[in-house]
């Protein structure tokens, strides 16, 4: 049998199991599982590892309960302004967008970047002028937005914490994988921190920070308060820890959430997958949205922290 995995995330963050309703939380439950069963598809069908972390993380991006796409978290202005990464370890390639106003699927916009461009990443209207020169189609900035950001906006610059609300993930989506070649990819997309300054820019498209991925060690993407995971460069020293100090892929995203993010005064946490198809699901928040699948049968969805964990 061929060795194939892979893990995507909605978020993580303060969400107390009593401020969501069953209802809420079984809409998440439901949507984490499409996700996670359509990228694993494409593995099981022989399929590679970048087609399915930017399968699943698309299809997250267009459901309105996460803060990546359609229904992401808007800017103090009332803007949804978008980021997005993806690399693909067999040659380290990666391509990122930041702060796009008019792009329904920024996942498919960075994969672009890598494959079309001889840059890394672009931003605001540059990415948006090279995504027209793609054949994007832009969308209205207005078709993003949704009414229970609006009013989380209206709460934030009330000096209500959006947690203090009926919560929806507070950062990242994301997805990791493995296929049966051997290779390793990462995909990341986010909306970024509600009431957040126009032009903020967080770690999802900082290669390093909150995406990354090299064969033959692992992939990694991160979700949580973004500036902390840029000064840690978090998603490349969990793969630092596997290749050069010879951590398992638990103990580095242990170290990196637990220790190295924590002294800094953040939390969050990381979906990754190693060589050998190990997945590691670790966060330091109540809760992080995350599911994870193997060709070995494990199929997991989570939300709380005393739900089933992963083991390296």
């Amino acid at each position: 049998m061929s060795v194939h995995a892979i893990a995507i995330h909605g978020g993580a963050g303060a969400m107390p199991r009593e401020s969501v309703s069953n209802e809420r939380a079984q809409e998440y439950r439901a949507s984490l599982a499409l996700a996670l069963d359509a990228g694993f598809a494409i593995l099981d069908r022989g399929g590679t590892s970048l087609d399915a972390v930017t399968t699943a993380v698309r299809m997250l991006e267009d459901n309105p309960l996460f803060n990546a796409g359609r229904g992401a978290a808007l800017t103090r202005d009332g803007w949804v302004e978008l980021d997005a990464a993806v690399m693909a370890g067999a040659k380290q390639k990666a391509g990122a967008v930041a702060a796009v106003r008019h792009i329904k699927n920024p996942v498919d916009l960075a994969r672009r970047v890598m494959e079309k461009s001889r840059h890394v990443l672009l931003v605001g209207v540059g990415a948006e002028e090279f995504a027209l020169e793609e054949d994007f189609t832009l969308v209205a900035n207005l078709s993003l937005r949704t009414d229970e950001r609006r009013r989380q906006l209206a709460h934030e610059q009330q000096g209500v914490s959006v947690s203090d609300l009926i919560p929806s993930p507070p950062g990242t989506v994301g997805a990791v994988a493995l296929d049966s070649r051997g290779d390793l990819a990462a995909a990341t997309s986010t909306g970024g921190m509600t009431n957040k300054r126009q032009g903020r820019v967080g770690d999802s498209p900082i290669i390093g920070a909150g995406t990354y991925a090299k064969n033959g060690v692992c992939a990694v993407s991160a979700t949580g308060h973004g500036e902390y995971f840029i000064r840690a460069v978090a998603a490349y020293h969990i793969c630092c820890a596997v290749e050069y100090r010879g951590l398992t892929l638990a103990e580095a995203a242990r170290e990196a959430i637990h220790k190295n993010i924590r002294a800094l005064g953040g939390t969050g946490g990381i979906i990754a997958v190693d060589a050998r198809g190990g997945l590691v699901m670790e966060f330091s928040t109540e809760g992080m949205f995350r599911g994870a699948r193997d060709a070995h049968g494990r199929r997991e969805i989570g939300i709380y922290r005393d739900e089933a964990k992963t083991a390296g």
